[in-house]
């Protein structure tokens, strides 16, 4: 049974009546690439989902096992000039937002290559989940142009040094690298995959949902703040928290259990 579904030509998703959602980039070829229609569709699908209340986590992936998104369009940026390049990267950039700005987790699903524009929204994601067959990489480069828009989330995930490395070279990495430099959350061999995945979002889905959505907002917030500002303005969040009955309610469950 789903709560809800959306189908678009490019973008699928439904939510379970767990309040777990998946969201499926379909009919970019075999890799997913991102092509204008499938931003579109995918950032209006995640416009949709953000309005959902019941939506307790998210589970972004492409169709098939060969990747997650293999980066942008090719086709189309080859014929791109300066204005119309600006106005594609534009929706990339925002539809990297709407996924770092949804009110829930999201959960990128990686089977095989994320690449370029596709490793930037996987890095949009909170978590990113990888098969032991999986490749990231940024290639840009090698097709003249530089990394931009969420590609600037990469030094503080994986660190100066190996960013440079990624975005001046050009070159993947395993999944194995991927997980020891941080771009990688966890790595489980591809037939585990989809367990592990659903394990994360259940777990998710388990919380209180009010505290899982405040929590990721004050990381999004985090991100703009000093260490100082951030703590002070956290007082008042811990507080809020208990007007909504959830610490009280999830705290008595501990004490009950531990008697």
């Amino acid at each position: 049974m789903s709560l809800a579904r959306i189908d678009l030509p490019h973008a699928e998703a439904v939510v379970g009546d767990d309040g777990v959602g998946t969201l499926t980039v379909v009919n970019s070829r075999s890799a997913n690439v991102l092509g204008t229609p499938a931003i579109t569709d995918l950032r209006t699908a995640l416009a949709e989902l953000a309005q959902l209340d019941a939506l307790r986590a998210l589970v972004l992936r492409g169709t098939g096992d060969e990747a997650f998104v293999a980066g942008a369009d090719i086709g189309e940026m080859a014929v791109l000039d300066q204005p119309s390049a600006e106005v594609f990267i534009e929706g990339l950039r925002l539809l990297c937002e709407a996924v770092r700005h949804l009110p829930v987790p999201v959960i990128a699903r990686i089977p095989g290559w994320a690449l370029g524009g596709g490793l930037e929204l996987a890095m949009a994601c909170d978590l990113r989940i990888s098969s032991d067959a999986a490749r990231f990489g940024m290639p840009e480069v090698a097709m003249g142009i530089p990394s931009v828009v969420h590609a600037a989330l990469m030094p503080r995930l994986v660190g100066a040094a190996h960013a440079s490395w990624m975005l001046l070279t050009g070159e993947s990495v395993d999944a194995a690298t991927a997980l020891s430099w941080g771009l990688a959350d966890e790595v489980v061999p591809l037939t585990g995959l989809d367990a592990r995945v659903g394990e994360h979002a259940a777990r998710f889905a388990g919380f209180g949902a009010d505290v899982v959505r405040r929590q990721k907002r004050l990381l999004r917030e985090w991100e703009e703040q000093t260490p100082s500002a951030a703590a002070v303005a956290s007082v008042a969040e811990f507080g809020a928290a208990f007007a909504t009955g959830e610490p009280q309610a999830f705290m008595r469950r501990f004490l009950e259990r531990e008697r």
